[in-house]
Order: structure tokens, then sequence, then C-alpha cells
């Protein structure tokens, strides 16, 4: 049995935590379809021992913290928010960059203020295209950097980056976690995951059960993952969610949902073993 937490910069957490994506409305944008519901879903997921929550301002943009501070405010001691800047949202929903040192150190304080705390366990730095590490970057894990110090943020994390990226930043600074799209049928990130565990740096795939905006996604209509789930008795979600479990123990987990079954679901995968044949037929 793998353990079931995890250092995240400078807390230690359980390694599935929630996700907040999902409670905004569709396309992440405007308010949710059911606010009550997504109360009562992150009220749940608390009750059920998360203790590590993924947002950002952007998300909505602002409605995810809204829901989160309306939800579990005062917070338990023990929670760890995490957020991430570099991006803001147009008055369509469009997804615009915000990430010169300036605009990152004033989404860093939007997150403050809309979820009312004066400091945040972590705050990822999202990076907005594929160039590699160069001024920009340094500049921008400099305000990173000067919110860590100033007592803003606990750690700096880097989401959508690439290996380069991370050993770049980590010549400078330490990193709390790496981001990065990673799921069966998406293993890219692979490397980084490999650098993180040499390093003992928690990685926190997003999309890990394969993208939230599209239907038939090919992780759950897996026929490995279906057949796999049939045989040790549970969901195709969880299979998708223990594999990535399996994989290293600095791997976190933060499958977003607004349903209450599915945050159920997904917070059981913590009790699948997976044994031998799984491992090979999911390789």
């Amino acid at each position: 049995m793998e353990p079931r937490r995890h250092v995240l910069g400078p807390v230690t957490v359980f390694r599935i935590g929630f996700g907040a994506m999902q409670l905004p409305g569709p396309g992440v944008f405007g308010p949710p379809r059911d606010r009550d519901a997504a109360i009562a879903v992150l009220r749940r997921a608390a009750d059920l021992g998360v203790d590590h929550i993924d947002t950002a301002h952007f998300y909505g943009p602002e409605v995810a913290n809204e829901l989160i501070r309306a939800a579990l405010h005062p917070y338990p001691d023990d929670l760890a928010l995490v957020s991430k800047v570099g991006a803001q949202r147009d008055a369509s929903g469009g997804v615009l960059r915000y990430d010169r040192p300036a605009q990152l150190r004033q989404g860093i304080e939007d997150n403050l203020r809309s979820l009312a705390v004066d400091h945040l366990a972590v705050v990822n730095l999202r990076l907005m295209d594929d160039a590699g590490p160069d001024q920009r970057f340094e500049d921008q894990l400099a305000a990173m950097v000067k919110a860590r110090d100033d007592g803003l943020i606990g750690g700096i994390g880097l989401s959508n980056v690439s290996l380069d990226h991370l050993r770049y930043a980590l010549a400078i600074t330490d990193i709390a976690c790496v981001q990065n799209l990673m799921n069966l049928s998406n293993r890219r990130s692979m490397p980084i995951l490999e650098e993180c565990h040499a390093r003992g740096i928690a990685f926190v795939p997003f999309f890990p059960l394969g993208s939230g905006f599209s239907r038939g996604n090919p992780v759950l209509v897996s026929m490995q993952v279906a057949d796999t789930a049939a045989r040790l008795g549970c969901t195709p979600a969880q299979v998708a969610l223990a594999w990535l479990l399996d994989l290293r123990p600095e791997v976190l987990l933060i499958p977003g949902t607004s349903s209450m079954y599915h945050l159920e679901d997904n917070m059981s995968a913590a009790d699948i073993e997976l044994d031998a044949e799984a491992r090979k037929l999911l390789a």
C-alpha cells in the first residue's frame, strides 16, 4: 500500500484532494447550475477528509473561490488552499494571458481577497504557451519568490511546464509542486513526474480522468480500463485514479466534480490496489 499522504511544499496532505474547476457554469464560466449542490459537494469533500483544494480566481471568474468561501469559511486549520495565476477571463469567457510580474502579484492578491485569507499554501504559475525558459520566465519566477518572501504564499508551483522549465526553476528556487496534464491516455509528462520523484516534489496531474469538457474521452471508454474495473469490482474512474496513485508516491490527485456521487467514487479510489495483472494491462 502506497502512503496516503505526501508533502505539498510547506504542508502535508492526503493524496486525493479536490479540484474546484468544475464548480462554476459550463466552460468554467459564470455561476453554477445549482449553487446549493456545489456548496454541498464542497462540504461533503471536507467531511470525507479532503485537506487540499485546488482552485483559481479566474475559474468563473471568482465563482469557484466564492463557492469555496461560502461553503467552508472559516476554513479548517489543516485545509491547504492552492491556487494558480497567469490567466484571466474576458467578458465572453475567453482565457487571456495575465502573466507579467505585476499581473501575477495582482492575481495572487485577487485570490487572497476572493477566498478571504491572507495566505495560500501554494500558488501555481500557469504557463500560457510553449516557449522555453527565458528571461520572461525568470521574471515571473522572481515575482512568485517575492510573494513567498512577503508571506502571501507558502510555496511556488508550476503548471503546464516542460522538464526544462522545471530544472531551470529549481536552479533559482524551491518548487512545491508541478501541475501538468497526465492520465492513462496522455503520458507526455512522465519524464517530469520522474524528475519530481527523484527530488521528492509533488506532481499534481490535471484532467486525471481525461478532458472534463468532452464526452467519450479515451480514458473512461478504454477497454483495458473497463476490463480492469470489472475484474477488481470498481468503477473505470477509480481504476484511472488508482493507476495515477500507483505510479509514484509523489502523485497528488485533484479530481473535480459537481456531483456528490462522483465525489464519493473518486475519494474511494484511495482504497483500490492494482495488482500485477492490472499494471501490465494498463502499462
